[in-house]
């Protein structure tokens, strides 16, 4: 296997749908259903060897939404350098300038290109 990605959507058809485009180019994928799903993956996957080498997160979900859930990892040194990119169905200026400034480093609009999708994982992940 190759790098390690962790997806968190409440959408069982996106994560579905982004695991098989990365599991195609030999990602290693982690899935939540949610923020607080989300850390608890991280925690059990946080020695150095094992945890993700990206996180892409969905905006909306219940429990903690992306907001919440990159704010709480950029404010953990063990985790605040693993670039995330959201994948949302939000479009707005305002809601992206919220997410680069919680730490998200790219934002796709849903529905996405598989391709766009592998060409931002490889760019965050050299």
């Amino acid at each position: 296997m190759g790098n390690k990605v962790l997806i968190l959507d409440d959408s069982r058809t996106i994560r579905s749908s982004v695991k098989y485009t990365l599991e195609k180019e030999d990602y290693e994928v982690l899935v939540a259903k949610d923020g607080q799903e989300g850390l608890e993956v991280l925690e059990d996957n946080k020695s150095r060897s094992n945890r993700p080498d990206m996180i892409i997160t969905d905006i909306n979900m219940p429990r903690m939404d992306g907001i919440e859930f990159i704010e709480e990892i950029k404010s953990e040194s063990k985790f605040k350098f693993i670039p995330i990119l959201v994948l949302t169905t939000e479009s707005q200026a305002k809601m992206k300038k919220k997410g680069q400034q919680a730490g998200a480093a790219g934002w796709l609009v849903k529905p996405f290109e598989p391709e766009q999708l592998v060409q931002v994982a490889q760019k965050f992940i050299k």
